[in-house]
């Protein structure tokens, strides 16, 4: 469980089109096995510690002749961002993906002290 000691919670959202290898034959649409694609998201104002990162698939175009995989993550989070992370494997053949994301944290206080 998150506990934020600071009374300011920082609330910051977005969505990115991961791909559309649909178009031009890229790897998610005519590849097989093992695929991943990474993204960095860099937050607009820094958290004054990791947030809780929620990342959902907000639209999906895939084969319906094939079995429908897919893996949708948030790594590597820090206070100034994420890698928005999108897996699949075998022979699922996916077309395009959209992923929204919400990162809820504690926000720097003007009151903190920082010690170098």
């Amino acid at each position: 469980m998150n506990k934020f000691a600071s009374n300011q919670l920082g609330v910051a959202q977005g969505a990115r089109v991961l791909f559309s290898d649909y178009a031009d034959g890229g790897p998610m649409w005519t590849g097989t096995g093992p695929r991943e694609e990474r993204f960095t998201v860099v937050f607009e104002e820094r958290f004054a510690a990791p947030p809780a990162v929620q990342v959902a698939l907000s639209m999906w175009d895939i084969d319906h002749k094939h079995n429908q995989r897919m893996d949708i993550s948030a790594e590597e989070v820090s206070e100034t961002g994420f890698e928005l992370v999108f897996r699949t494997w075998g022979d699922s053949r996916v077309a395009r993906v959209r992923a929204n994301w919400t990162a809820l944290g504690p926000m720097p206080h003007e009151d903190d002290w920082e010690l170098y």
